[in-house]
């Protein structure tokens, strides 16, 4: 048995049965949170001090691709429908060998643990099963929670995307739980599906199917162009063939272009929607889908998604995300000649879903999102006490607007300090770093990317 206690930080439980203390000890053992309180004692427990500290659960990425970790810097000027597609799906990943798949992740993961993130859904392109298994050997040599996504392979984007008919390679899918994942308690499985926009009915029904079977969650890149049914406009109809199989195993990513009832379908059905605002801004997939979840009485997890373009911080998606709705739900009041009084979205609102949000959308909520007895230990700690950050009057609000990943003192995953002052704790950012920066530039040299 190890305990551990984090000793007098300001804790943001996130969990109303729980609760805020300005000043409060986090008592964990075996990696479980086991008391959140004042002046709590245990025999032989480790103690991180967490004076002039805020502690938050961690942050759940929802929705990020992190074998492009060492291709960044490419993309920050492209667009989905162009580049991207044409450049990254049609050219790079098919050239991924297993160590780069390895390399990527593990760089990936290590930037989620550094900036906050403690679980994470790694949306993969594996091009055989070696390359999922050192996928996921990267995600378990630094310890992050995280739900590995089976894709489509990278290899042919003919074969795999467009009006593909070829399903999801069920007997590599099923070696690689097996193998890899299903003894490990910090990874899960889910599959990644292409969805009727970019196979054909009865492949989209089979990949959702065989997920089902596999009683894993099954993620969707959905509504976020319109091609092939640019004739919808507005009132893309996005589920199609799948809308009768909709339920709280499904998450969207993206959305889009979904109309509003189909999101009030979804969301009744239990339908998560990961919302990548910065990306999704950038890239031309239209307005992000929160309003419209918001407006059915759900709300959305945020992602990176694309970090060949755009950093790993969920900080920035969760800053990003709710001032951009802020924007559109202030102009509605500013058309109608009226003055804004009062913001639609609030800090404890983005920060919720960014941790508690998250969590659900992975079906992880009864595990991890919020710092309540009985969930696991994945704690991040931010210093209120820098000149940037403080005085801390509002410790949501200061996590929110003034932190950045600089201010992460430090990070548990699982009870497990993975992050302490301010610097990893795991030797293998520095054993591995020059292999990782080789991966990306061989991979644009033989893509014959022109920079």
């Amino acid at each position: 048995m190890t305990q551990t206690i984090v000793r007098n930080g300001t804790v943001v439980s996130l969990d109303p049965d729980v609760g805020e203390f300005d000043e409060a000890d986090v008592l964990i053992e075996d990696g479980e949170i086991i008391e959140v309180g004042t002046g709590l004692s245990a025999s032989n427990a480790e103690e991180i001090d967490a004076a002039g500290k805020i502690v938050v659960p961690g942050f759940v990425d929802s929705h990020i691709h992190l074998a492009q970790t060492q291709v960044r810097g490419i993309a920050g000027d492209w667009s989905l429908m162009g580049e991207y597609f044409d450049d990254m799906l049609g050219n790079i990943t098919g050239l991924y060998q297993p160590e780069d798949m390895y390399l990527g992740g593990l760089f990936g993961a290590f930037e989620k643990l550094h900036t906050g993130t403690t679980t994470a859904l790694d949306w993969s392109y594996p091009n055989t099963l070696e390359h999922g298994e050192r996928a996921v050997d990267a995600l378990q040599d630094t310890g992050l929670r995280a739900v590995y996504t089976y894709g489509p392979p990278g290899d042919d984007a003919a074969k795999w995307w467009f009006e593909s008919d070829v399903g999801l390679p069920e007997e590599e899918i099923r070696e690689l739980r097996e193998e890899k994942i299903r003894d490990d308690d910090r990874l899960s499985l889910a599959l990644g599906l292409r969805g009727p926009d970019f196979c054909t009915d009865e492949t989209a029904r089979g990949d959702l199917e065989l997920a089902r079977d596999l009683g894993v969650l099954s993620t969707i890149h959905m509504g976020a162009a319109l091609w092939p049914s640019s004739e919808y406009g507005d009132d893309y109809q996005g589920f199609g063939c799948i809308e009768d199989m909709l339920g709280p195993d499904v998450n969207v990513a993206h959305g889009n272009h979904f109309s509003q009832e189909d999101i009030d379908h979804a969301v009744e059905q239990g339908v998560s929607f990961s919302s990548t605002p910065e990306v999704e801004m950038q890239m031309g997939h239209g307005i992000p889908v929160t309003g419209k979840v918001l407006e059915a009485g759900g709300r959305p997890a945020w992602g990176v998604d694309v970090c060949s373009n755009v950093s790993g911080d969920m900080g920035s998606q969760m800053r990003i995300g709710m001032q951009l709705q802020r924007m559109f739900d202030n102009q509605k009041i500013l058309e109608g000649d009226e003055e804004v009084t009062e913001v639609s979205i609030s800090a404890r609102d983005t920060l919720e879903m960014a941790t508690v949000e998250g969590a659900k959308a992975l079906g992880l909520d009864d595990e991890i999102g919020t710092i309540t007895p009985g969930k696991r230990a994945d704690l991040v700690l931010f210093d209120a006490d820098d000149f940037m950050t403080a005085p801390s009057h509002n410790p949501v609000q200061t996590v929110v607007f003034q932190a950045d990943p600089s201010h992460i003192d430090t990070v548990l995953v699982d009870g497990e300090v993975v992050k302490r002052d301010g610097e990893l704790t795991n030797p293998k950012v520095d054993e591995e770093f020059d292999r990782f920066v080789a991966s990306g530039e061989r991979l644009l040299d033989e893509a014959g990317i022109d920079l």
